[in-house]
């Protein structure tokens, strides 16, 4: 039989319990409630003015055999994550390693960098849609100076992408203070050592600021991916909400919301959400798999 507890913890328990009651109330209704609601409504044909009724996968089946732009989406969305992932990590990466030089100015550059991390909103887009601007932006008249012709950023399908990579780069500053952080914990006593036998700098950094950062670099990764996923602003504001031109800035999130709020076709869009899921899920999965094959903890045996 089992030993009942001492009063005096039971009633600690208790205390415990009552104290984490506000948080155990928003959860239930605020995020585990809406997940069982989203994922039963996505077997439904649910639209918000009528009554639910069941109509188990058709939604899945629609949206994987009947509906092209769900492709289209998908596509889109995988396209700016596979390009911008990497060149925002290697950016940040770059960047941070610049400013961790020993050198006059490094605070102003520093603060220089960091300020588009901290801008963020419509304002930041209709800027950008300003710069981008084909015959009178600032990106096409600068490109005009060295005798290239830019192209039509946003009006050609072929360039929405890359110019919202492109903006993306404009704000590596945030990665760039996470890497510059992470560099200055090296111990020195690291790159010493590597002096000693000879190592030059690129070696340095190479065999220890690369290794001792894979931490932070795996960090940045997984977030980086989860962001992209969630892609939604920049494609509704830049094109107005509609995606184009020709649904190349037709992002995933940009159809759901779509979906739900202007054909209100709810089922379908918790159907789409729960799809979604399943992609970063599995994705973040495989990344945590794969992370002990090349993220080094200091004071692990590797």
């Amino acid at each position: 039989m089992a030993k009942k507890k001492p009063l005096h913890i039971r009633r600690e328990g208790r205390q415990g319990y009552i104290f984490i009651l506000p948080w155990i109330i928003g959860f239930v209704v605020f995020t585990a409630g809406p997940l069982l609601f989203s994922f039963f409504a996505s077997f439904t044909n649910y639209d918000i003015t009528s009554q639910m009724d069941f109509i188990g996968f058709a939604n899945y089946e629609q949206l994987f055999t009947g509906d092209q732009l769900f492709w289209t989406s998908l596509y889109n969305t995988f396209y700016y994550v596979l390009f911008s992932v990497p060149l925002t990590t290697l950016g940040a990466i770059f960047l941070s390693a610049l400013l961790n030089q020993d050198v006059p100015g490094l605070r102003f550059f520093r603060t220089v960098y960091y300020l588009p991390a901290i801008l963020s909103g419509v304002g930041v887009y209709l800027l950008w849609m300003q710069l981008l601007e084909p015959g009178s932006g600032m990106v096409n008249t600068v490109l005009a100076w060295f005798g290239i012709a830019g192209p039509n950023w946003l009006f050609d399908p072929a360039w929405t992408k890359p110019a919202l990579i492109f903006m993306k780069l404009w704000g590596v500053g945030g990665g760039m203070l996470l890497y510059l952080a992470s560099m200055q914990g090296v111990s020195q006593s690291l790159y010493d050592a590597a002096g000693i036998d000879g190592a030059g700098r690129w070696q340095q950094f190479r065999y220890i600021t690369i290794p001792m950062i894979t931490p932070v670099i795996f960090f940045d990764i997984i977030t980086s991916l989860i962001g992209g996923f969630q892609i939604f602003q920049e494609a509704y504001v830049m094109s107005n909400g509609e995606g184009g031109p020709v649904n190349s800035m037709l992002f995933y999130n940009l159809y759901m919301w779509k979906k739900a709020f202007e054909a209100f076709d709810m089922g379908y869009a918790m159907a789409m959400s729960w799809i979604l899921f399943v992609i970063v899920f599995i994705i973040t999965i495989i990344n945590l798999k794969l992370a002990p094959r090349w993220v080094h903890y200091e004071g692990e045996d590797n």
